[in-house]
């Protein structure tokens, strides 16, 4: 057909309708159109316009978590060139198209035929055709739209560091921080409340709280006291929509020790004890042990023990053992039951770590008194003196009395003592003791000349208990008497000259004495007057030496001289 006037071709609009609760923003897109001139035979020029063409479509929807028994209506493809007689098909590609997303090529209509979750994937990206079916000519360009899965609210939120363990010291002040959990709640933030979480408490009241919007827990009492109750669980609470009815929620349990501080002084059990101590105690041995009760633990509960004042500060002293916290009672001096019975101490403990925050609950120190009762123990006999000496002369008659020793039982019982010597097996005994006196007897007729000192071992034992023994030793001195003659020290062969003169000294004499210096020397010398050639001599006492002396030595009386040897003269006698 023939136009003979200048016309405009009507622009064919294809739109992209949707139905749906939301809608968003419109998108255009368009492509400009080209403009073509025909000359006509009379001259007449004729201008063609090709028309503006566009898609037009609000954003898609599709509900996430879809269970229904039939696939879900996303929305519709329409062109206006579509006259209802099927010429128009409608074609999708893109992501899930064919298999997430199926589209009615005649219709347009869009459903989505699986359920969708927005936490995996939040939107797909589809291109629509519309084309058409007789020609397969595109009616409209190929343009790009989204289809946005919406949120609902499926899913609770989660602590992902759950459950927590966590300390707080006792005695903190009331709202003290103790920790701040958080949790998340995979939902769409952006979308109404899904993922608005709000914090609370469902256990652990009154003693903590926790703030809704942060999720901090704070101490809610004063002074809470770990030696009272040391440990709490603590359920939270994180629910969604804001913590409306109908939300999800999630908890978690926060599990909360309260640590020690030292707010507890040391305590005594008790204000008196009682210890006893055998007086054979050893010195520098532990004789006891005395512990005061913290309430505190670990460092907070350490102590030192001191004797502050007593009668037996200069007897014990006390040391204090870290590990176990006791204090070691020890033994500075020898204890004796017969001299002392008892003993009094006052002993003290003490923080050694104090925490001026609580000085006010102190004072960190107490006092008990200790009484040591001294146990007697059986002792071995006691003598009067470590050692003995005795004398006895010899030559004295058997059972002479030598001496008396003399040993009693330090005991309190005094038990009765019996004597006996303590023999070496090669022993000559010459002595005996009386068992219940002690006194020391001869049993042989001691000779000084050979033995002049005895040492012999006297024991003594309790009647009671004759395991325990004493000893002693006893020296025993052998007192000379005058039982022995003098001798000459050696015999003499005495030549003199015929020709000696009157008082020449022709020898010297000497005597020894088995005796005693007290019972020997001096010796008295004199001649045998019986013998007839004495009185040609003359001897004279003289303890010096031999030497010239007009007396005292043995004389000659003038004879002639020297000549044949003359008979042996006889020895002079002494007494």
């Amino acid at each position: 057909m023939k136009i003979t006037s200048t016309s405009c071709i009507c622009p064919v609009l294809v739109c992209l309708c949707f139905v749906q609760r939301c809608y968003g923003t419109t998108h255009h897109s368009s492509i400009k159109g080209t403009r073509n001139q025909t000359k006509h035979i009379e001259g007449e020029t004729e201008v063609h316009h090709r028309p503006k063409r566009g898609w037009v479509w609000n954003q898609f929807f599709v509900l996430e978590e879809h269970m229904g028994p039939d696939p879900q209506y996303v929305g519709k493809l329409h062109s206006n060139s579509d006259k209802g007689d099927g010429s128009v098909k409608y074609i999708l590609t893109g992501e899930g198209a064919g298999t997430i997303f199926i589209i009615d090529d005649t219709t347009g209509d869009i459903h989505s035929t699986k359920s969708l979750d927005r936490e995996q994937k939040t939107h797909y990206v589809l291109h629509a055709q519309a084309i058409d079916r007789r020609t397969n000519k595109p009616l409209e360009p190929e343009s790009e739209f989204i289809i946005k899965v919406q949120d609902i609210n499926d899913n609770a939120p989660k602590f992902t560091d759950g459950p927590y363990i966590v300390t707080v010291p006792e005695m903190s002040d009331m709202g003290t921080s103790v920790l701040q959990v958080t949790a998340t709640d995979a939902d769409d933030p952006t979308y109404g409340n899904s993922a608005r979480v709000v914090y609370s408490i469902l256990q652990g009241q009154p003693y903590f709280s926790v703030d809704p919007k942060t999720g901090v827990i704070r101490t809610a009492l004063h002074n809470m006291d770990r030696e009272a109750r040391e440990h709490y669980s603590v359920v939270i609470q994180a629910k969604d929509m804001a913590g409306q009815v109908g939300g999800l929620s999630g908890s978690t349990t926060v599990n909360i020790t309260l640590t020690d501080v030292n707010d507890n002084p040391p305590r005594f059990p008790q204000k008196h004890y009682q210890l006893y101590v055998p007086e054979s105690a050893q010195v520098g041995s532990a004789v006891g042990k005395i512990k005061a009760n913290d309430a505190d633990t670990g460092s907070n509960a350490d102590m030192t023990y001191s004797i502050i004042d007593g009668d037996g500060v200069g007897i014990f002293s006390i040391s204090t053992d870290k590990e176990t916290r006791e204090g070691i009672l020890s033994l500075k001096k020898p204890l004796n039951y017969e001299k002392k019975k008892s003993y009094t101490l006052n002993i003290e403990g003490a923080n050694t770590h104090l925490d001026f925050r609580f000085s006010h609950l102190g004072p960190f120190k107490d006092a008990t008194m200790l009484k040591i009762i001294v146990g007697d123990v059986d002792e071995p006999p006691l003598f009067s003196m470590p050692s003995y000496v005795m004398e006895v002369y010899e030559n004295a008659k058997i059972g002479t009395v030598v001496g008396t020793v003399l040993a009693q039982d330090p005991d309190s019982a005094n038990s009765l003592v019996r004597y006996f010597i303590d023999y070496n097996a090669e022993d000559d005994r010459f002595f005996n003791i009386d068992a219940n006196t002690g006194t020391i007897k001869t049993t042989k007729v001691l000779d000084r000349e050979e033995t002049p000192w005895y040492n012999i071992t006297v024991a003594a034992s309790e009647n009671d208990n004759p395991s325990l023994l004493s000893h002693v030793t006893v020296g025993i001195r052998v007192l000379d008497v005058n039982d022995n003659p003098p001798e000459l020290a050696r015999e003499y062969d005495i030549v003199v000259c015929e020709n000696s003169k009157p008082g020449q000294v022709i020898h010297t004499i000497s005597a020894t004495d088995k005796d005693d210096f007290a019972n020997g020397p001096r010796f008295s010398f004199f001649l045998d007057e019986h013998l007839s050639i004495n009185p040609n001599f003359t001897l004279k006492d003289n303890e010096a030496a031999a030497a010239p002396s007009p007396s005292g030595f043995v004389h000659a009386r003038e004879m002639g001289a020297c000549g044949p040897a003359m008979p042996k003269p006889s020895c002079p006698r002494l007494v």
